[in-house]
């Protein structure tokens, strides 16, 4: 059985925004090497719509962004939106109830999906699909913007907690 990982970076305040800070060198090193041992991945439509960002190759490009890219476009992604009619490569629409094919998903699958978008995992969340949250913790304080939980906090208890580089926290917790 597949255990569904919800995992995003933060700010000190708690909001997370792609473009106001972003990964070391040696974080991003670490998101290479995640991506390609997960089994894949369930996507919000805002997250996604910003991932597919990876589908095509940019010429400014180093290694490492090509590396990301290779293990992206290579995970199963499952998308949850009511608005997009269609996805990308190696992707499809989660289509119906959410929860039954949440639970299916998470029966047919064996290892880690990553679980991205904060009002999806509030959604999974709520529903007790989210096995374990990872919170990739950054030196910024941004003051505004989306929070990374939507609606109430779960009851959370901290497992596991490591420095990934000479900014970053990742802390690990696990629903009670």
């Amino acid at each position: 059985m597949a255990k569904l990982v919800f995992g995003m970076n933060q700010s000190l305040d708690g909001y997370v925004d792609h473009t106001a800070f972003g990964p070391s060198p040696t974080l991003f090193r670490h998101f290479i090497e995640q991506t390609g041992k997960e089994a894949g991945a369930v996507y919000g439509r805002g997250i996604y719509e910003i991932m597919r960002y990876w589908d095509d190759d940019q010429p400014d490009w180093d290694a490492g962004e090509h590396a990301f890219a290779a293990a992206w476009r290579n995970l199963p992604k499952w998308v949850v939106s009511r608005s997009l009619k269609s996805v990308g490569p190696n992707a499809q629409l989660v289509e119906g109830d959410l929860e039954s094919a949440i639970r299916r998903l998470k029966v047919e699958r064996e290892g880690e999906i990553e679980v991205a978008g904060p009002k999806l995992a509030h959604s999974l969340g709520q529903l007790g699909l989210i096995d374990e949250y990872r919170i990739y913790l950054h030196p910024v304080v941004l003051g505004h913007g989306r929070p990374l939980f939507v609606g109430p906090r779960p009851p959370l208890r901290l497992v596991a907690n490591d420095v990934l580089d000479e900014n970053v926290v990742r802390l690990v917790y696990v629903p009670t």
